[in-house]
């Protein structure tokens, strides 16, 4: 079953820094299928912590729809308290820039049997 770890960060200030993502995803605990990084989001105001996180998260969808695993189990796991709890439904998601992110992410999730996992920071490193 894969699993996927995501990651985002915004750097030097949170918010208003350069947003960035990585993923990588696991065929299983320890063989890396793939792995990606980039920019979540350019400076400015909307650009925060939760921003990167949720881009990191939907990119690690796109790109498990992307390679065949629609249908599969997946383990989707990451550091972000606030985006697996909105995912999962225990928050509800009030940061308007948060939202088409968010919808996005559920929209991927519907082409798998996923199980949503928060981990601590020092487990979401590689």
């Amino acid at each position: 079953m894969p699993v996927a770890y995501f990651d985002g960060a915004c750097e030097p200030r949170n918010p208003g820094g350069v947003g960035t993502y990585g993923f990588v995803i696991y065929g299983n605990e320890d063989d890396v299928v793939h792995e990606d990084y980039g920019i979540a989001c350019e400076p400015s105001p909307k650009c925060t912590n939760n921003v990167a996180e949720y881009t990191g998260l939907i990119k690690a969808l796109e790109w498990l729809v992307g390679n065949g695993y629609s249908g599969s189990r997946v383990i989707i796991r990451g550091d972000s308290q606030l985006v697996i709890r909105q995912l999962m439904g225990v928050y509800s998601v009030r940061a308007e820039h948060l939202r088409p992110l968010y919808d996005r992410a559920l929209e991927l999730l519907k082409n798998f049997s996923a199980k949503l996992e928060w981990v601590p920071r020092e487990r979401n490193a590689s």
